[in-house]
Parts: C-alpha cells; sequence; structure tokens
C-alpha cells in the first residue's frame, strides 16, 4: 500500500486487506500492537533494540512501518533511518513525548529529517495489558492526509481496537504528550490520600494546561476533548496500569525519581516531558504550574505536601477555559 502520489495502492501479491506491517519496538505497547494485528491477519516483523540488529532491513517490502519506540529513542532512529526512507512507505508513530532539544513531538523529529515521509499519528487510551487481555479501546489515527487515515483507519481497526481518524496530528501528540505529566500529578494526589474533589480539581486544571500546550504548539483545541486528550487522561490518570500513574504515588511515598523508576522497571515518559514542557514554559511564557511541580519532585527540590501547598495558595482569579472555537493563548 506505497503512496504513489495522492493514490494509495494495494500491492499485488498480498490479499485483499492483508498488510505487510513493520514495527519498531517491541515493548508493552509495540508488542501487543503486533499480536492485536497478527490476530487482524495481517503480516508483522518487528525489531527491538533488546535483541539489536539493524532496524533498517525492516523497512523493505512493508507496506506500513510502525514506531513504537519511547521517546528516547526516536531521534536515533530519524538519523539512522530517515535519509534512507522507500518513497511512500508510510510511517505511523506511537512515541508519546517531546524532544529536550528541539522542543517537537516524535513526528516532528521523523518530519525534520525527511519531510517526504507519509506521517500518521496513533494515539489514545492504550493501556497496553488491557489490550492484550482482550479488552476494547479505541484510539485516534491522526494524518494531515485525510485520505491516507481512512485507509489504515479501515486496515487497522478490529474487534478490539477501533480508530477513529483526526485531522490534528499535532494536537493529538501534544494531548498524549503532556498528559503523562499530569498522571503523575494525579498519582501523587491519590498516594496522599488527599480525596475525590482534589483529584478532580487537579484533572480539570492539568486538562487546561494541556490545551494551553496543544495550542501554542500548533494543535487544535478540539483535539483536546477527544480520546488522545481527555479520554487518554482519564485512564492513565486513574490506573494502576499507567506507569506515570504508579510513578506520582512512589513518590507520594516519599521515593526519589531515580528510586521510583527503579521500582517501576520500565520507561515513565511523564519525567522527560515535564523536563522538556517546562524549558518550553521557560522560554515562552507559559504558565504551567502542575507541570512546574511536577518538575520539582521529579528533581527533588520540593516535598510532595509542598507542592500541593504552593498549587493551593497560587493568586485567586476567574477560571479560564480553552477555547473551542479558535486556538487563541490562554494561561491557567
Amino acid at each position: 500500500m506505497r503512496l504513489q502520489g495522492k493514490a494509495v495502492l494495494m500491492p499485488h501479491d498480498a490479499p485483499m486487506g492483508q498488510l505487510r506491517i513493520g514495527i519498531l519496538g517491541l515493548g508493552a505497547w509495540g508488542g501487543t500492537l503486533a499480536a492485536l494485528w497478527q490476530d487482524r491477519g495481517h503480516r508483522v516483523e518487528g525489531w527491538s533494540r533488546r535483541d539489536g540488529g539493524d532496524p533498517g532491513a525492516l523497512l523493505a517490502h512493508q507496506d506500513l512501518i510502525v514506531v513504537a519506540v519511547s521517546m528516547a529513542g526516536v531521534g536515533e532512529l530519524t538519523r539512522q533511518l530517515a535519509p534512507h526512507w522507500p518513497t511512500g512507505l508510510p510511517l505511523v508513530s506511537c512515541s508519546k513525548g517531546i524532544d529536550l532539544q528541539l522542543g517537537c513531538t516524535a513526528s516532528g523529529l521523523w518530519q525534520r529529517a525527511n519531510p517526504a515521509i507519509p506521517l500518521l499519528v496513533l494515539s489514545g487510551p492504550n493501556l497496553a495489558s488491557e489490550l492484550a487481555q482482550g479488552l476494547p479501546a479505541a484510539s485516534v489515527l491522526a494524518a494531515s492526509d485525510s485520505a491516507l487515515a481512512r485507509t489504515f483507519q479501515h486496515g487497522l481497526s478490529s474487534e478490539r481496537l477501533r480508530l477513529y481518524t483526526s485531522a490534528d496530528p499535532i494536537g493529538t501528540e501534544v494531548a498524549g504528550a503532556v498528559k503523562n505529566v499530569m498522571a503523575v500529578a494525579a498519582g501523587v494526589s491519590d498516594g496522599l490520600g488527599l480525596g475525590a474533589n482534589a483529584k478532580a480539581s487537579l484533572l480539570c486544571r492539568g486538562l487546561v494546561e494541556m490545551g494551553l500546550v496543544l495550542a501554542e504548539l500548533g494543535g487544535h483545541p478540539n483535539s483536546l476533548y477527544g480520546l488522545a486528550g481527555l479520554g487518554d487522561l482519564l485512564a492513565t490518570a486513574t490506573s494502576p496500569l499507567s506507569r506515570n500513574y504508579r510513578f506520582g504515588l512512589l513518590l507520594a511515598e516519599g521515593l526519589s525519581s531515580a528510586a521510583a523508576i527503579e521500582r517501576i522497571g520500565a520507561t515513565v515518559e511523564g519525567v522527560p516531558t515535564a523536563r522538556a514542557v517546562m524549558q518550553l514554559a521557560e522560554q515562552r511564557g507559559w504558565k504551567l504550574p502542575i507541570s512546574a511541580e511536577v518538575l520539582n519532585l521529579v528533581d527533588g527540590t520540593a516535598s510532595p505536601a509542598a507542592a500541593v501547598r504552593r498549587l493551593m495558595e497560587r493568586q485567586l482569579r476567574e477560571e479560564r477555559l480553552p477555547d473551542l472555537a479558535a486556538s487563541a493563548r490562554f494561561n491557567p
């Protein structure tokens, strides 16, 4: 199903509906997608950094490449693969985060390395272990090329994973990245036993911070309230299956950031995302009080109780919400 100009062509040697999919990254999410699409009848090959080998070897003879590595590994892959990317081969980015040096999302890194790559973004409430258990979920497949998104929407949806399309890949990615910071804050709130009122208030204000970053980086405000925004936030900020939420619980117990990550034993994307978001905030004058306190906790410069106290003692003001009719700047 390589793209030739605007046409989407099915490969002559594949049965109708069957895709050849290469997955870069076979962690919890990549491995779950591989199993899901194999069950769907697609031919799936994978590459994992743990197993070694040349990821470039996976690019040949595929209809689609899915990148499910952590954000920290995306830059290296773009430098290694993007200059040699096969013409017209679509890429679905599943990596959630913001690059500290360039201040952009994963698809932005791929686009900078090779603007000709047909890019899509997959994001939403994707707790991998639930899908692996056979439980249903829905997500967003976003691309600036709506026809491309619709084509793969039909090819990749299944009885367990329902895909919606979106024409806002930037907003979809940014929402999916920043909600991890809010999930850390939610874990801290629950770990301190602050109650339902506090957590609801925290998530509402966290949603506003997500909307500010989303709009400032070029996303559409409507995406904030979709599956990649509010939907993903509800899943990751309430479930012990979420690594970011569990990380927040451990911080509330008094563990250091390093000790909490070691206890979890896997990447916690909210940690580098908090640092990247606050770097952008300092450069551009954004007010992100929750993200700032999460970073203080990560860096060990504040206790959980002190972070909560500072948030509660902020100057009283009018509740300001994102404007769905326009992407005008707003401050939480």
